[in-house]
């Protein structure tokens, strides 16, 4: 099986993406090259002044087609489930392959590898892209950058183009995916000793706030108006993280830093929840920050591309997921489903695996859907 070789291949190469991922991107380049395809590089520095690279690859001609879309970094594995080999030392065992990243998400990029190599450029009535993303774990700055500069991106854009982005989901079709916003609050002390009059606890400025979130997060969980069914959980997910920069129980806080992470969906505005969230930290003297991480990624389940879809892969009906994608990057695409070997179980846990039938039957879906979509 090739695209059991090609997994083994790509987990090898330590792509943490704190890390840059020039050297798997090299390696996809070349393969790509090999096989036929047109490629592109959009490089770009992270905030951390890393280099990074994404590629968007084209073969055939015409307008339209299919793209396949990934990206190659991979969550951290610090910890891993035995000590025989590391996280980027693949093996076979139980009729599976184990690996950070075997999951999430190099072996279905393995498997549309292995599936592209079944067409000659002169097979294709309309074009296949292949697109593979820096960064789609740490904020979708590769995503980001395709949009701002790829010709190839904005040449599916003019074309709508039909997207396949090829998370883990069990080879099920899935139309949907929640959002992430994230707030930062701040609340200011001084530092100083606890035993004299000297400090000023900043913890104690950030409670009335936090009970206040409190308050809200029950609320959330509570009324329907905050909830959304098609989704598993239906609510928004919401997690907050608390900490300040004391050093010691003897000294009070100087700064208390809480994280609030919300995952929205398309059924609900999540924008009063918001303006109540800023309403409370003016009151109380909390310095906010809300950035939006990931938008809700959402394709009519009813539409020709998602029922075809349904139709190719043998599925009844399409599902929602509640992790982000390059999906909610990409919202110039019209058309586009979530669609990929192996399971979110197994992504970013210490024993990360994927099935070797999972490869299998991936390899031979994305083979279905490209003749379908490109070879008419």
């Amino acid at each position: 099986m090739k695209a059991l070789r090609y997994a083994k291949r790509l987990i090898s190469f330590n792509t943490t993406s704190h890390l840059s991922n020039r050297a798997i991107s090299r390696y996809l380049e070349m393969k790509l090259t090999k096989h036929g395809f047109v490629v592109e590089r959009v490089d770009y520095h992270d905030e951390r002044n890393v280099l990074k690279t994404s590629l968007i690859a084209k073969k055939g001609n015409g307008r339209g087609g299919v793209a396949y879309c990934a990206h190659s970094d991979v969550v951290p594995a610090d910890k891993w489930f035995t000590d025989e080999c590391g996280p980027f030392e693949p093996r076979t065992a139980r009729e599976r392959l184990y690996g950070r990243g075997a999951c999430d998400m190099k072996g279905s990029i393995a498997c549309m590898l292995e599936a592209v190599q079944n067409f000659a450029w002169d097979d294709l009535k309309e074009p296949l892209y292949f697109l593979v993303t820096a960064d789609e774990e740490v904020g979708f700055g590769g995503a980001k950058s395709v949009v701002a500069d790829s010709k190839f991106y904005r040449e599916m854009v003019d074309n709508q183009t039909k997207a396949i982005i090829g998370e883990p989901t069990n080879l099920e079709v899935v139309y949907s995916h929640k959002g992430s916003v994230e707030v930062q609050a701040l609340a200011k002390g001084k530092a100083g000793h606890s035993g004299t009059h000297q400090g000023v606890n900043a913890n104690l400025n950030m409670i009335p706030f936090l009970y206040e979130m409190k308050l809200l997060y029950d609320e959330t969980e509570r009324e329907p108006q905050w909830r959304d069914e098609r989704f598993d959980p239906g609510n928004l997910s919401w997690n907050i993280r608390v900490k300040d920069d004391s050093p010691a129980l003897n000294i009070t806080a100087g700064e208390t830093h809480a994280t609030m992470y919300l995952r929205t969906m398309p059924g609900v505005d999540e924008r009063p929840i918001l303006a109540r969230i800023e309403e409370s930290a003016k009151k109380h003297k909390i310095e906010l920050k809300i950035s939006r991480r990931g938008n809700v990624f959402f394709s009519d389940p009813d539409s020709e591309f998602v029922q075809q879809s349904l139709k190719l892969v043998h599925r009844q009906k399409p599902l929602t997921i509640s992790f982000g994608t390059d999906a909610g990057i990409f919202t110039e695409l019209e058309h586009k489903i979530i669609f990929g070997p192996g399971s979110i179980q197994q992504a970013h846990t210490i024993n990360e695996w994927i099935s070797l039938e999972q490869l299998s039957l991936g390899t031979e879906m994305f083979t279905k859907m490209v003749r379908h979509w490109c070879c008419r």
